[in-house]
Formats: structure tokens, sequence, C-alpha cells
């Protein structure tokens, strides 16, 4: 079906998302994550026409929440987290919640990229279970 059908499709079974309201700007290169020995291709899009979202499977998504860009880039919001493989990588402390992995290292390059990354300290870690 393709990548974006296919990303487009698992963001609506996954969070009830409408895909007529995303406007896809394009087509990252395939990543393969080695943690789980997927390959990924990362669609980016806009949400042109927000529609109601929220947790539709429990064993697909834990929790569905929007983040404003400049949440995203200010450095007191930023931090690395080490996974249990020992790979260290960029996360986010956001909305009560640590987003980290394949989601934070996608926005980290979008972010570095697109030229809107604010200088922030690397070598603030927080445990993956952060709030237990």
């Amino acid at each position: 079906p393709g990548p974006v059908r296919a990303a487009l499709r698992e963001a609506e079974e996954e969070t009830g998302l409408d895909p007529s309201g995303v406007q896809v700007f394009g087509v990252l290169p395939r990543l393969y994550i080695p943690v789980s020995g997927f390959v990924v291709t990362p669609v980016l899009g806009w949400w042109r026409v927000p529609s109601p979202v929220g947790v539709v499977d429990r064993g697909e998504t834990a929790r569905v929440f929007t983040v404003p860009v400049a949440d995203l880039t200010d450095p007191a919001h930023r931090v690395t987290t080490r996974h249990p493989s020992g790979h260290v990588g960029p996360a986010f402390l956001v909305e009560d919640a640590l987003v980290w992995g394949f989601t934070a290292g996608v926005i980290d390059r979008i972010l570095h990229y697109a030229g809107w990354e604010v200088a922030w300290d690397r070598g603030k870690q927080v445990p993956l279970d952060w709030r237990s």
C-alpha cells in the first residue's frame, strides 16, 4: 500500500485520527530500528484539519497528546535517556510524559535539520521510569 497509506492507516487505527485532515509533506528514508528489528519509514505531515483523537487500542497506544513545537525546542524539556540495551538517545519531558525512542529520535532530527534546535544539555539524563 505504500508508506503514506500505511502511516495514515496506523494513525487512524491507533489514535482515531481522520486521515483526510492530514496534508502529507514527504517521506523520509527508511530507518532500521536495532532494538525491534523493524524497518520503519517515517512520513511527515501537517494536521491541517484537526479531528478528535485518543487511545483506540491500549495494546498499541498508551496516551495521545499534542505538544507545541516551542515546548519541543525548549532546552528545559530536552533530556537523554538510556534504553536497557545501553543505547542513549534524545528524549523530551512534555505534557507530564517522557517522549523517547524512535519518536524522540525523529523529532530531534527534524528540529535539528529545520534549524529550530536550541542548544541543550545533552548530559542531562533521566531513567525510562522517571515517574515511577
